[in-house]
This record gives C-alpha cells, structure tokens and sequence, in this order.
C-alpha cells in the first residue's frame, strides 16, 4: 500500500518498519496534526520484568512522545487477572493481586528510561484498568457492555480460531478478555480522550473490538495501529535466546548479558533491527546494516551499545563493550561477565563441570551440558573441555575460573564469603 503520510509519528512508524496495519491512516494522520495525541498501548503483568519481545511496542511510545504525542502506558492490574488468550495454546496461571501488584512496580521501572512522565501536554501517564475493572457489577457491564459484542464475530477472530482449531481448550474466563481490553480502550477515551491504542499485529482483533465499542456506546472516534510480529531471520522468536528471555530489567538479566544478546544479532538482522530498536537516522542504518565480513560486526557493536544506552545507560554500554573486548579479543576475564557465586557448602566435596555449567545459564540442562561438552563447544578458562564427569574441589574455585560454551557466551564462577 502506497500512503504518503502527514505526520510525523506516522511517518516514523512507515519508514523505521513499525507498521503492519491501521484501521484509518487518513483519519489518524489528521488527529496526530492536531497536536499532544493520547495514544496507549496496555501491558499485563505477568512477570516482574518485561523482555525484549515487549520493546518495539515501547519504542512506539517512545517515538509517539518524540514527535508531539502523549505516550499512556496502560498496566494490567485488572486483566492480568484473566489473561490474554490471543494465539496462546494453553490458558495462562492466575496470579493473586499482591503478585500482580509486586510485577506491575517491576515492570514500571523500565518505562522511565523511554519515557518522560508528569503533567505536562506530551508528559507520559501511567494508569492501571483495575482503576475501572476491579470494580464492575457484573449484570449491568453484561447489560451496558455485553450487548455490543457478537459471539459470531468474536469466534472468528484468528486469536480465538486458532485455538478452537486444534481443539485446546478456551475457559469462560479467557473468553471475556477481549471484552475487557475493549472496554479498556472506551474508558481511557472517555476519562483520557485517548484515540489511538498500538499493539502487536496478534492485537488487531482486541483493538477492533475496542474501536467498535467506542463508536458504538459513546460515538468516540478512535483508531488502532499495529506493529508486525517480530521474528529472527532463522524464525526464531523475539525475546528468546538459548538461556531463555531477555529481561529489559537490570536485576533479572544484567546488562553484560542483554549488550552480548544484541551483539549475536545474525547478519541478516541487523540493519532492520537499528531502525527499530535505535534511534539512529535510517540512511546510517541501512548503511550499517549493508556492511560485509568483519566490518558488520562493527555495526553488531553499535546495534548493542545503542540499545543498551537506551535501557541502562550510556556507562552500562560502555562498560559492557570494553568487557567483550577483553573477552573476546584478548582473552581475558572481563569484570561484568555474569557470574555464579557458590558457597563452600555448595562445593562440599567437589562439583561436577555439568553441574557448574548449568548453574552458570550456559545450558539449559545437564543433557544440555554434556552434549556441549560432547561437540567440544565448552571451554574451561579458554582450554577445551572434553571430560563431562570432571570434579572440581574448592582448591580449584580459590580463584574465578571462565566457562564458555561456544565463542560468545561466557560465565565466571568462583567461591564466595
């Protein structure tokens, strides 16, 4: 589709690669020229971190703010107690309201580093739906709200088809979810005067039922804005690696570990991953991303320390670059390698190097261990391993020892008190 956008955010959106779908680009580029736009996107807290999966949707509040908008990042206090059933094969754990409540004060610590939040006209708000949903009345929302929503439609959504497809099971509970995230959206219009809700494109049935609630109850006009799904060049999805997520929040990943996830970008990645996780001018990322041989390693670097700059700092890049280069190039410890800290009673007689490589996140299980020692992809102190039944005592541990499985992902693991 050709469309020669007016407005900045909407031009950002396009070019950078944000966009996989809109419900009415003229009518949105109109309400963004206006000025200070409210736009939301909604989070359920079901951890006490978000992960990289999460982070195009935060760039787009990012951007939002940067062209004139006014970023509302929406917590799920209410719906987190439902959970989202879209393409999900199974029915998520409920959680009690004082771990939503622990997860929702975990997860707000990421946004300030996106976002600038206050009382100005393109200040960031932070509002939580169990505003609005903990208190509900049961037969007058199924009166008021119910009414709206046609079983029909709501079955032939993909998020809810799929499901039914492979004959899993989809409680009453889950149902009401996208009943809920549509009411979501009319409230903060009514209470906000928020016209635009962004999602991933796994939301355009949520967001489409929220637009259709809000023409339909108070005749708001409002808009929705999806972004693609984002998958690796080899398919794999964003926000995984083989140590498991990528926690945006510094206590659960350390910034070492989140600068190396994106310095392993594959080749092939790097130049769309500049434009949507930088904010660097997208010539020099198409650029960077065209660099041959060693050279793109060089922009795998700048892809780090510019995504890294943007979470933890300017100094937690910086330090986490001269750590892989003392790593990698000559072969040194490096002082923010992730590092397992055991106690002498953890030791006790002596400890398998399965045992430490598991524990140290290099693998995922002692199978795991023992077929990277196998294929001669783990590494003790730069020296290959090949004895997967070797034992080591405290003597061996007086001093931090390195392990390694393959050329990239290191840990440290020495003896603590």
């Amino acid at each position: 589709m050709t469309y020669h956008p007016k407005s900045d955010f909407v031009a950002v959106m396009m070019e950078r690669g944000f966009l996989a779908d809109c419900t009415d680009y003229q009518g949105l580029d109109e309400a963004l020229l206006k000025g200070a736009m409210p736009g939301y996107i909604g989070f359920d807290a079901t951890a006490k971190s978000l992960h990289v999966g999460s982070l195009i949707q935060i760039m787009m509040l990012r951007w939002l703010q940067k062209t004139g908008g006014k970023p509302i990042t929406l917590m799920g206090g209410g719906t987190t107690k439902v959970g989202d059933p879209s393409f999900r094969a199974d029915e998520r754990p409920l959680l009690t309201p004082e771990q939503i409540d622990d997860n929702i004060a975990g997860i707000k610590k990421v946004f300030s580093a996106y976002l600038t939040y206050g009382d100005g006209d393109t200040d960031a708000m932070m509002i939580n739906n169990a505003e609005w949903l903990d208190g509900l009345n049961y037969l007058e929302f199924l009166r008021d709200i119910g009414r709206h929503f046609s079983i029909n439609r709501m079955l032939a959504f993909e998020s809810v088809k799929s499901r039914l497809d492979r004959e899993q099971s989809l409680s009453f509970l889950e149902f009401n979810y996208m009943i809920l995230q549509a009411y979501d959206f009319m409230e903060l219009h009514r209470r906000y005067g928020c016209i635009l809700q962004m999602g991933g494109s796994d939301q355009w049935g949520n967001i489409v039922n929220g637009i259709d609630l809000t023409r339909r109850v108070i005749d708001g006009e409002v808009y929705g804005l999806t972004s693609p799904l984002l998958t690796t060049s080899d398919g794999k999805k964003m926000g995984k690696s083989q140590s498991g997520a990528i926690w945006l929040n510094p206590d659960m990943l350390s910034p070492y570990e989140f600068w190396q996830f994106w310095r392993n970008t594959t080749d092939a990645d790097v130049g769309r991953f500049l434009k949507l996780y930088t904010e660097l001018p997208v010539e020099e990322c198409d650029r960077l991303g065209a660099l041959q041989g060693s050279e793109i390693n060089e922009a795998k670097i700048k892809l780090a320390n510019e995504v890294t700059s943007l979470l933890h700092g300017a100094d937690a890049a910086a330090a986490a670059e001269a750590t892989a280069r003392e790593v990698f190039e000559k072969g040194g410890v490096g002082d923010d390698l992730p590092t397992l800290t055991l106690t002498a009673e953890e030791v006790g007689d002596g400890i398998s190097i399965v045992q430490l490589i598991v524990k140290s996140g290099l693998a995922g299980s002692g199978k795991e261990a023992k077929r990277l020692i196998s294929d001669n992809g783990a590494r003790l102190d730069d020296a290959p391993l090949t004895d997967a039944g070797m034992m080591l005592g405290a003597d061996a541990l007086a001093t931090p020892i390195k392990l390694s499985a393959g050329k990239k992902r290191h840990a440290l693991v020495q003896l603590g008190g």
